[in-house]
């Protein structure tokens, strides 16, 4: 097999794609999607919603912990089903192939699409920081990443896994000068007594913890890539566990730093906390550092879409309940190419339209409902698949799947309530894939993998 030599032997997984990443790439994968510029931004709602220092690093834990949760409750599942496609796969074994197919019908048409192009929206936004850029330039500059990391990752999954690994040092490395600069030559601002804050509200902590498990999101994408990952049984445990627990201390450490150099309230009136933070202990040059640090960290958070999640379209396919080209692997170099090029190609037409705005703002809803529907998949696979290989169960269950589930329909009880409109048009539009469904399922039967997974499987 060509994909198998070019990968120094590594075995396929059955949707056909060698199994290259190794547990260093797939801790570089969690923590370079979850660190985007979430944690020099969001600070800013956070100090805004709950104006007390305990309060403030309680939100964040707890927005680690629940978020420490789902990775375990995905690390069962990824270790049980040890497929491409992650998500998708788990909701497909649980729940039937509708919720499956809905969950990347929502990815590819709004959630994650819309996400690559607004990423690299602010990507470009950034960079007009250094070099002052037209409307026009900004979006040639934009579409011209798009195409950058679409091309990386179409030519092959290391090469891919090489620039997700130096993007994860370089922004690890930069979120550390923030965190050594303030913790080190900042300092010390004196913080009010609890007493002499303003009463915290429900509705303030709610804006926290949503602000805060943003910040976190992004541990899931692992699960798409885990037919290709070594080892998968035991790696995609260790990565999640590895690369959740070690973006929570960042966010930990980064808000103690933020807070011995800043004020709650100048935190709180901040639109750019990190780099205000830096600007104090290092300077003008502060600014820049803190900018070059999002830039980058957006690059790996981009890379890391191109990266993973191409592979749950691919899966689909490869059931019959998607276009055909999705599920090709290319001849040379062993990746889901197709699935790539559309990704991006889409990507870029939401740019274009300017769509991606609107749908960024309505993919929320879902990308939490499938959340929710993951979650629930490790309690109902317990009961329906009780034989099951589960080379890892999660910690805490019954306890820790329950309190997610809780999380989870108060997030999404909150959106409808606060914000009706995104929220029931991200709903109308994931139930698009409904008569999708049928669609395909009335016109798709036919394999989609038996004239073009054997061609990459030829030795």
């Amino acid at each position: 097999m060509r994909a198998i030599e070019e990968s120094g032997g590594a075995a396929p997984s059955p949707g056909g794609l060698a199994r290259r990443l190794s547990l260093g790439d797939s801790i570089a994968i969690v923590v370079g999607i979850m660190i985007g510029g979430g944690i020099f931004l969001v600070p800013n709602l956070v100090a805004r919603s709950v104006p007390s220092v305990p309060m403030i690093m309680a939100v964040w834990g707890f927005a680690g912990a629940i978020s420490f949760v789902g990775a375990l409750a995905c690390a069962e599942l990824g270790a049980a089903f040890p497929s491409t496609g992650g998500q998708y796969v788990f909701l497909r074994e649980a729940y039937g192939p509708l919720a499956g197919f809905l969950c990347g019908w929502s990815f590819f048409t709004v959630a994650r699409s819309a996400q690559v192009a607004w990423l690299s929206v602010v990507f470009s936004i950034y960079a007009s920081y250094f070099v002052p850029l037209s409307a026009t330039s900004s979006k040639l500059l934009s579409l011209a990443v798009l195409a950058l990391f679409m091309a990386v990752n179409y030519r092959g999954v290391r090469l891919g896994a090489i620039l997700q690994n130096s993007f994860t040092l370089a922004k690890v490395v930069g979120a550390g000068i923030i965190i050594g600069a303030a913790l080190l030559l900042g300092g010390r601002v004196e913080h009010h007594s609890v007493a002499t804050h303003p009463a915290i509200s429900l509705a303030g902590l709610g804006v926290a913890l949503i602000s805060c498990l943003l910040a976190y999101d992004g541990w899931v994408q692992l699960s798409f890539v885990a037919g290709e990952i070594r080892d998968p049984q035991r790696n995609v445990l260790r990565a999640l566990i590895i690369g959740t627990l070690g973006v929570a201390a960042i966010y930990l450490l980064a808000n103690v730093a933020y807070m011995r150099v800043m004020t709650i309230p100048e935190i709180a009136a901040s639109s750019y906390v990190g780099a205000d933070a830096t600007e104090r202990v290092l300077g003008a040059t502060g600014a820049t550092v803190v900018s070059l640090i999002i830039m980058v960290s957006i690059l790996g958070t981009l890379n890391g879409c191109f990266l993973t999640v191409p592979r749950v379209y691919f899966a689909q396919a490869a059931d019959g309940l998607f276009f055909r080209k999705f599920a090709e692997v290319h001849p040379k170099y062993g990746t889901p190419g197709f699935a790539i090029l559309a990704q991006g190609l889409w990507a870029a037409l939401l740019l274009l339209t300017g769509s991606y705005e609107t749908l960024i703002d309505y993919s929320l809803l879902g990308i939490w409902v499938f959340y929710g529907l993951m979650i629930g998949a490790v309690m109902v696979l317990r009961k329906t698949q009780p034989n099951l290989p589960r080379p890892y169960r999660m910690w805490g269950y019954p306890v820790t799947p329950v309190i997610f589930l809780v999380i989870t329909v108060w997030f999404l009880g909150n959106m409808l309530v606060t914000r009706p409109g995104p929220a029931w048009s991200g709903m109308g539009l994931m139930l698009t894939g409904v008569p999708a469904f049928f669609l395909w399922q009335r016109f798709g039967k036919q394999s989609l993998v038996d004239d073009v997974l054997p061609d990459a499987e030829l030795p």
